[in-house]
């Protein structure tokens, strides 16, 4: 968890946001540095988080959870986490192993089934069966992976949206979903009706709260690592969306973050 982030997005594990969903989104660099505080985050608030790990193991996030003062195999054993280790489970799926959850996976046999078997899962997973924990959490790394499995965009924002109604609206939870964007530049013209992109732009009509990481228009600095947009979207008529550029760092065991301007490294 970032201290530095926390204090940007004016929140704590003891006093956040419920309700709230968070689009992170990366080009020419990674943003999985923030999938990692977003994970700490919810779990040191006490929440039951359902997290659908897409691209690495869950020895890879347990790895670098214990890096910043987090155990996700306790969490898991207590109950507290719920993780999908979609990248071991869709293979097996694939090759015709038995899987613990077999039918979340149909989507990559039949593309007409979509998302609902998934989003039957995250429902299953976020209602705690005690009042021990928290607000449930949808952790999600990353969505865009699915398209390249065959989902659609379209299939994708459904999935998102049913999720964000049950878990933002109905529990009063949070969402967390990372997408990878694939150009170069967010203004060039996309006619890919299928693209990261036009998953990304979908998304962000339906988050509160976006955080854009890129990587520096002057490439590669051993001092900075990138720039993160922040921006908090207007909810309800007539509302502004409020906007802030930071530069960052990534450390072993965290991150820094300087607002544009204000680093030595650059201007």
């Amino acid at each position: 968890m970032f201290g530095e982030l926390n204090s940007i997005l004016n929140t704590s594990p003891d006093d956040f946001t419920r309700g709230e969903f968070t689009l992170v989104s990366d080009r020419q660099t990674d943003a999985s540095f923030l999938i990692h505080h977003f994970l700490s985050f919810y779990l040191r608030a006490g929440c039951r988080v359902c997290f659908l790990g897409l691209v690495q193991s869950f020895s890879h996030y347990s790895s670098v959870s214990q890096r910043i003062g987090v155990n996700l195999a306790q969490a898991r054993e207590k109950g507290q986490l719920i993780f999908l280790e979609g990248l071991k489970e869709s293979l097996k799926f694939l090759l015709h192993k038995e899987t613990k959850s077999a039918s979340v996976y149909h989507f990559l046999r039949d593309s007409d089934v979509g998302l609902r078997e998934l989003y039957k899962f995250v429902c299953g997973s976020v209602v705690a069966e005690s009042e021990e924990w928290g607000p449930p959490v949808l952790l999600v790394d990353d969505l865009s992976v699915l398209l390249s499995l065959g989902v659609s965009v379209e299939s994708a924002l459904d999935f998102s949206h049913y999720c964000k109604a049950t878990i933002c609206s109905e529990l009063q939870g949070s969402m967390v979903m990372l997408v990878r964007c694939e150009g170069e530049d967010e203004e060039e013209v996309d006619n890919d009706e299928e693209s990261s992109e036009r998953l990304m732009r979908g998304l962000t009509h339906q988050c509160s709260l976006t955080l854009k990481v890129q990587g520096l228009s002057t490439g590669y600095c051993k001092d900075i690592h990138g720039q993160v947009e922040v921006c908090w979207r207007g909810q309800g008529y007539r509302q502004q969306n409020q906007r802030k550029l930071f530069q960052y760092k990534v450390h072993d065991k965290g991150a820094s973050f300087f607002a544009r301007g204000t680093s030595n490294a650059v201007l």
